[in-house]
């Protein structure tokens, strides 16, 4: 049987290394604590997914966040503002990159059967080339390497949800129609990217910036709650947009061999 797909393109923290995306949530935390600001974990995560100075403008011009830096500077953010958190948010993240490119469980075998089938591996990312330099090496040593990677850095600097990164991987990796690739990323943004470049986009539920838990905390959940989670992070991909949902990656060569 042939196959309907020629490529699948990753996203990286969240979906494929960096169980539940600690590192840029962290580094984003403590880089706003450093401007009297105090992001709550929702709003932390929320715009997750897209190039990180993007990121940081759109925190910064949420209500309670804008609100809250009027009060502690004495004036609505600026354009200076985000690059001046930026400015700290950068050196936090590199700092501590090295420490978060373990493959989620079920990533090196999906990623090996995908290849079995001669499906090609692509991935795109909301970090940058830079912090990439530190990531793919590190992902590479347990196991994990793409075909292709691009960050925004390739793409003039637009990130999520722009399509650009989607369409360097379909170039890249030979691809001969946007219906034979899928995107898989944990985020909305990542859904948005895959819709807009007219790929067959899946969502992935655990270990998911979308449902926000460590493996720790989501292992010590009742079956009920974790459930719950699933459904909750489930129930958020369909409506971004996303044409599959799965619960690990250990499903993803199945569903696509379903779908062919």
């Amino acid at each position: 049987m042939t196959n309907r797909f020629e490529a699948v393109i990753f996203d990286w923290a969240g979906t494929t290394v960096d169980y539940g995306c600690f590192a840029p949530v962290r580094a984003f935390q403590e880089a706003f604590k450093e401007f009297g600001i105090e992001p709550t974990m929702a709003e932390t995560r929320k715009p997750m997914g897209m190039l990180k100075h993007d990121h940081i403008n759109t925190m910064l011009h949420m209500n309670r966040i804008a609100r809250a830096w009027e009060d502690e500077h004495g004036a609505a953010p600026t354009d200076a503002d985000v690059d001046a958190v930026y400015s700290h948010f950068e050196p936090k993240l590199l700092s501590i990159l090295d420490g978060f490119a373990d493959p989620k469980p079920g990533v090196v075998d999906a990623v090996a059967a995908l290849r079995e089938t001669g499906i090609k591996i692509g991935s795109t990312t909301g970090y940058t080339d830079k912090m990439m330099e530190i990531v793919v090496p590190k992902a590479v040593e347990n196991g994990y390497a793409p075909d292709f990677w691009i960050s925004p850095d390739g793409t003039n600097g637009f990130g999520r949800p722009y399509p650009y990164m989607v369409f360097r991987n379909l170039e890249k990796l030979g691809v001969t129609d946007v219906r034979k690739a899928a995107k898989v990323g944990d985020t909305l943004s990542d859904i948005r990217e895959g819709k807009n470049a007219g790929v067959f986009t899946i969502g992935v539920t655990e270990g998911s910036s979308q449902m926000a838990l460590s493996e720790a905390e989501f292992n010590a959940l009742s079956d009920a709650d974790k459930a719950k989670a699933r459904d909750a992070a489930r129930d958020a991909f369909v409506n971004a947009g996303a044409d599959a949902v799965i619960d690990t990656m250990a499903e993803l060569p199945t569903l696509l061999a379903q779908l062919a």
